[in-house]
């Protein structure tokens, strides 16, 4: 069976090829997936237009992959419950269990989890239920 290939937000993209955010927008590229980079400051990464909000984006969007402290998430959890993708993964360093509670009341999934840890292990598109 054919996995579903997701349209993926990087809220907190960065073009520093040493970010992790950097490093996440080229590996779902190269799983097939088309990552969305939403960063205020930046016009393009990777070659790719860059949203400075959830909003800005012109399609559906699948999943959020976080990497933006907790300090810095509260606008963009706002942003998340107004563009109700299936799910949120919250990378390392950007856990925030006061959002979660919001997010699943919404049908959103919430995944502490590592993006390209997700990718490189086969699990990235595994069945995911709210």
């Amino acid at each position: 069976m054919e996995e579903k290939k997701e349209t993926v937000a990087v809220v907190g993209a960065s073009p520093l090829k040493d970010r992790y955010s950097n490093k996440a927008q080229i590996m779902l590229a190269e799983y097939g997936h088309t990552p969305v980079p939403v960063a205020p400051k930046h016009e393009t990464i990777e070659g790719r237009t860059v949203y400075h909000a959830l909003s800005d984006i012109p399609r559906p969007i699948d999943t959020v992959t976080l990497y933006l402290g907790p300090a810095r998430q509260a606008q963009v959890i706002d942003q998340i419950l107004a563009v109700k993708p299936q799910r949120v993964i919250f990378n390392p360093g950007t856990e925030n269990p006061q959002a979660y509670e919001r997010l699943k009341s919404n049908g959103i999934t919430v995944q502490e989890a590592c993006t390209l840890v997700l990718l490189k292990t086969n699990q990235y598109t595994k069945p995911f239920n709210p």
